[in-house]
């Protein structure tokens, strides 16, 4: 039994050596099976997955890629590259266009030691790649596009052993990849990621959004996206699976646009196995793509983006939300999911048209319901950053069991700019944390909010003003002001807690923000 449960090798072992490549003729067009050693005994399956090893093993007619010919002027290797799994080569065209070339197939043991890399776990974990559909990737520009969600365009292409690859040549040469434009830079031809004429990546560009609050992101627009990758069951979605679409704006700030990449693990089909199945459970956010997305699996399906989720959609309303998910809704009709899934092979789509057209449509069904419960699990605990400049954060009741914050741009010698505002309902929210980061800010306290809310204020770098509007007011509440002693002007009546504390790195300034982002 252990043989069978550790040691992919006790049934249909995965070859050895490479499979032979296949030779190309003067239609530059072969027939290639994204990875035929991913198929398994039956006794395998049971235990660890059917998967979608059908589709891996399946030949299908790909084009041929040429270097030299497969754009205008062809393309130039001039870095390898990708993650644990994927193995990226970028290249750039003759005008300084940049591209990628990421392999169909993946290797996610260069993640273990060595050592462990060609044992049981290893050849385990190398076949798990077929939890990852091969050619899923390629339906989503069509349904990217209905659902106003930037995307690249991936093209599907065996890569043989091309000259042009240089130095690339043996590591790259004779496998499946796909080619897609590089989202980075200057992308004002290219209609998909927006034709911005700046695109930046997520290091970048959370370091300005600490930096000023003259750099936004726009937020409906990222929950579009982010609702678009639920539909799609993609649960891997955090920072780096991001660039991002910079547009100056009149008023002299950046408006930032989501752009996703990296599709892997959309459609991911993970717990058909005894063993898959346990570790599925408990490892909630290996969200398998079924029929039904379950409400109560909705937080682990967003665990990844959670930090990114909780900075950006903070100033949203549950309506927002709604909207944004009857939206997508609408656009995404059964024609357009139909169109998606005649970019396949007639061989993939044999196999999983008919139960990805069933699947896309009762998930797209289901789009306002996740969209409530996704609203409903980031209200739960709200965090309201600042930036390293000068903010007024304005705190005000709003009614029974409500309350509104305000945040404003401090700027010396002109009127406030509001950032945002939203109101927090006692029936959604049980806290809300201000974080001043740096800047010399200013946190109001009018009255005293409802006391069914907890609200925590953190200074942060800086000389700020906490002060309250009512500080004779006595009623018992649950404001906590968090005084770091560097200077703060603190005037606030007994119903505020004022503690003293040592500001955490992971916590309560910049650098810490990009730490909990994973990006400094």
């Amino acid at each position: 039994m252990l043989c069978t449960l550790l040691d992919t090798s006790c049934a249909s072992p995965a070859p050895k050596e490479a499979l032979a490549p296949p030779t190309i003729g003067p239609d530059s067009v072969v027939e290639v099976a994204a990875g035929a050693h991913y198929a398994r005994s039956r006794t395998h399956k049971f235990f660890w997955g059917r998967h979608y090893r059908k589709e891996w093993a399946t030949p299908v007619p790909v084009r041929v890629f040429n270097l030299s010919t497969v754009v205008p002027g062809g393309l130039t290797p001039v870095q390898a590259g990708g993650s644990f799994q994927t193995k990226n080569l970028r290249l750039v065209d003759r005008n300084g266009v940049e591209y990628v070339l990421r392999s169909v197939d993946k290797d996610a043991t260069k993640a273990l030691p060595p050592r462990l890399q060609n044992g049981p776990i290893g050849r385990l974990m190398k076949d798990q790649t077929s939890v990852i559909h091969p050619y899923g990737a390629f339906i989503v520009p069509v349904l990217a596009q209905a659902a106003g969600v930037y995307h690249t365009n991936p093209i599907l292409g065996y890569l043989g052993d091309d000259p042009a690859l240089g130095k690339f040549r043996k590591d790259y040469a004779n496998a499946l990849y796909l080619l897609e434009e590089r989202p980075d830079g200057d992308q004002s031809t290219v209609r998909s990621f927006g034709q911005s004429a700046k695109v930046q990546s997520s290091r970048k560009v959370f370091t300005n959004l600490v930096a000023s609050s003259r750099y936004h992101v726009d937020a409906r627009q990222y929950l579009r996206s982010r609702l678009f990758d639920m539909w799609l069951g993609d649960w891997s979605r955090r920072e780096d699976q991001w660039r991002w679409a910079s547009f100056p704006t009149p008023d002299s700030t950046v408006r930032y646009q989501a752009i996703p990449r990296d599709r892997d693990h959309a459609f991911f089909k993970f717990d058909d196995g005894l063993m898959t199945h346990i570790i599925g459970w408990i490892k909630s956010n290996y969200q398998s793509f079924h029929k039904n997305i379950r409400l109560s699996d909705v937080e682990g399906l967003n665990r990844a983006a959670r930090p990114m989720d909780k900075s950006l959609l903070v100033y949203l309303s549950a309506e927002d939300f709604r909207k944004v998910a009857d939206s997508l809704r609408q656009r995404l009709t059964d024609d357009i999911i139909r169109r998606s899934l005649q970019v396949w092979p007639p061989e993939i789509y044999a196999l999983s048209g008919e139960e990805f057209t069933e699947k896309l449509r009762h998930r797209r069904d289901q789009l306002p319901a996740v969209a409530d419960k996704f609203y409903e699990l980031l209200a739960r605990d709200v965090e309201i950053p600042g930036t390293d400049e000068p903010e007024r954060f304005v705190v005000e009741p709003a009614g029974a069991g409500q309350v509104r914050v305000r945040v404003y741009r401090a700027t010396p010698n002109q009127s406030p700019t509001l950032i945002g505002q939203r109101v927090f309902n006692a029936r959604d929210t049980r806290s809300i944390k201000l974080f001043g980061l740096g800047g010399n800010d200013v946190f109001e306290i009018n009255g005293l909010p409802d006391a069914r809310i907890a609200i925590h204020i953190y200074d942060g770098a800086g000389q700020d003003t906490i002060r309250q509007q009512q500080p004779q007011a006595t009623t018992s509440n649950r404001i906590v002001m968090y005084n770091s002693n560097d200077g703060n002007t603190v005037e606030v009546g007994k119903a505020i807690k004022v503690q003293d504390y040592q500001p955490a790195a992971n916590e309560f300034d910049g650098t810490g923000w990009l730490l909990r982002h994973r990006l400094y």
